[in-house]
């Protein structure tokens, strides 16, 4: 298999994503319905600011509507819970996205709590966690959905595998290991804690990094021909990627995933909505 081969290219499977939902947008803009993508942004985040500048250009191209909410660093907590409530209560806004992370002063975990199941387009309120968990229909967390889209669109077999997921977190690793448990992967999770993580990841077929932390998986951590995916923060180095069968790129590989996978879940919660 030749280099271009091995890559698992989140580009390509992100633009056929945006394609699919572009051509939804059209369908129901032609029956009066533009789904509408608010995007909430306190502080001023340098990244924070450049992603949410992305989504908001990527809702345009699709052909929804978005509009961005921008509190100050100082917002408190009341400020905040009511504009969601305000956002909650617009039948013109589909999906609701808290840019994150939030100012040390606000109670992250009550703000996404607040926001309307329904219109949870980051998929982390607790109600679409639990519906994730049962494996019932839900909008979910939209970086792990990415990744089981890119992963079925290359043709990776799910079923039967080791996977290994390496982090622990509400947004992506948790869901991850759920996602690829309910497709029948035998699954376990490593974390800061997991002793000797390179003799557990070496059992991996299918390796998912996503642990946060810049050049933690190196050569030692990866069997011969597992499958990578580097969900952005690792750097995955040559010698990692000579071992694997396939790998996922960075940049190009994860991060345009996510985002198509979030104009998918505003798309699905306008359709919700209105019970299309």
């Amino acid at each position: 298999m030749s280099d271009d081969q091995r890559i698992l290219d989140g580009s390509r499977v992100a633009a056929a994503i945006r394609a699919e939902v572009a051509a939804a947008v059209a369908e129901l803009a032609a029956r009066a319905v533009v789904p509408r993508l608010d995007a909430v942004l306190v502080g001023g985040d340098p990244a924070s600011e450049v992603y949410v500048g992305s989504k908001a250009r990527t809702s345009a191209e699709l052909g929804m509507r978005s509009e961005t909410h921008r509190l100050p660093a100082a917002t408190r907590q009341d400020e905040l819970e009511a504009l969601v409530d305000r956002l909650n209560a617009d039948p013109e806004v589909d999906g609701i996205l808290v840019q994150l992370p939030l100012p040390r002063q606000l109670d992250t975990a009550a703000i996404l709590r607040r926001v309307d199941p329904a219109k949870d387009v980051d998929g982390f309120h607790p109600m679409n966690v639990g519906l994730l968990q049962q494996n019932r229909p839900a909008l979910r967390p939209c970086t792990p959905a990415g990744i089981m889209e890119l992963l079925e669109r290359e043709g990776i077999a799910l079923a039967g595998r080791r996977a290994v997921v390496v982090g622990r977190s509400d947004i992506v690793g948790k869901p991850m290991a759920v996602m690829l448990l309910h497709a029948h992967a035998t699954v376990t999770i490593c974390h800061s804690r997991t002793r000797d993580l390179a003799a557990v990841t070496r059992e991996a077929e299918v390796l998912i990094a996503a642990a946060g932390v810049c050049a933690l998986i190196g050569p030692e951590h990866v069997a011969e021909g597992a499958v990578v995916v580097d969900v952005g923060m690792h750097r995955v180095g040559d010698r990692e990627t000579a071992k694997a069968s396939r790998i996922t790129p960075v940049p190009g590989g994860v991060g345009p995933l996510t985002i198509a996978m979030l104009m998918a879940n505003t798309l699905a919660a306008a359709k919700a909505r209105r019970d299309l």
